[in-house]
C-alpha cells in the first residue's frame, strides 16, 4: 500500500484490487484465472486481490485465511463460490447476519447485516499457504481495513492463521492483550479489552467438515454467540 491512508472502505477496495506486490501470488492467481477448473470453464475469473465484503457499520468481523483458488479468486467476493462459503453464509443467515444462506456470485443478491467478511491475505496462495513475506505485505491492507471498521467489536477467526494475523494486528496497535496469547481452539472466547471479543472457530474447509472435525452445530454455535455479543 502507498503511504496515503485510505479514507473509506470503498477507496481501500479500489486500491487493493490493483495490488501486485507479491510476484508469486500474482502469478498463481492469474494462472488459475487463465487455466480455470473444468466445472467453471465458462466463467470469467476475477483473478485479482479480493476486498472485504459486508455492512460498512458492522459490529461483527469474520476473518479467514485467504481467497480460495476457485472460490473468491473466481467470483471476486470473499467466501463465495466454494464449500467453505456455503457453510459460512448459511451460519450467518441462521444467526441473522445475512439475508440468505447462499453465496454463489457477486450478483446473487446476498446482503450482510451488521457483519463484515475478510481475510488476512487477499490473493489465492498456492496450496492455501501464504509465505511470511506475503502475509506481511498484506498486513497493511488488513490493518487499514480494520481501522476503517470503526463499529467492529466482535471478531470471529476461522482457523489459526486468521487468529494469529488478527492478534498480530492488535499487538501492532498497542493493545494491552492477554499474555501469553490464548491457545487456538474451537469455541474459545477471548476478551481483548475495550469491549472487544475474539471468538475462535475451526475453518469450514472440506478437510474439517468432511472428517467431522467441524460439525454444523459446532459452527453455528460460534455465530449464535457472536450474535449475542453484538
Amino acid at each position: 500500500m502507498t503511504d496515503a491512508v485510505p479514507e473509506s472502505l470503498d477507496e481501500l477496495s479500489t486500491r487493493l484490487v490493483a495490488c501486485r506486490k507479491c510476484p508469486r501470488l500474482v502469478d498463481w492467481r492469474e494462472q488459475i484465472a487463465r487455466e480455470k477448473r473444468a466445472a467453471f470453464r465458462e466463467d470469467d475469473y476475477w483473478g485479482r486481490p479480493v476486498p472485504g465484503f459486508g455492512d460498512l457499520r458492522a459490529a461483527l468481523v469474520v476473518v479467514g485465511l485467504a481467497p480460495a483458488a476457485h472460490g473468491a479468486n473466481r467470483t471476486g467476493r470473499m467466501f463465495t463460490g466454494d464449500r467453505s462459503g456455503e457453510w459460512l453464509y448459511r451460519a450467518l443467515n441462521d444467526a441473522g447476519f445475512a439475508n440468505q444462506p447462499e453465496s454463489t456470485g457477486v450478483d446473487d443478491g446476498l446482503q450482510l447485516r451488521n457483519a463484515w467478511v475478510t481475510a488476512a491475505v487477499r490473493c489465492a496462495p498456492p496450496a492455501n499457504k501464504p509465505l511470511p513475506t506475503e502475509r506481511d505485505n498484506c498486513a497493511d491492507w488488513f490493518a487499514a481495513e480494520l481501522r476503517l471498521l470503526r463499529t467492529a467489536r466482535v471478531f470471529v477467526c476461522l482457523g489459526q492463521y486468521g487468529y494469529h494475523s488478527l492478534w498480530r494486528h492488535f499487538a501492532g496497535e498497542g493493545m494491552d492483550l492477554p499474555r501469553p496469547r490464548p491457545k487456538f481452539g474451537h469455541g474459545v472466547e477471548i476478551d481483548v479489552g475495550d469491549g472487544w471479543t475474539v471468538l475462535l472457530s475451526f475453518h469450514p474447509s472440506q478437510q474439517n467438515t468432511f472428517t467431522g472435525k467441524l460439525t454444523r452445530e459446532m459452527f453455528d454455535s460460534v455465530f449464535r454467540r457472536a450474535r449475542d455479543l453484538c
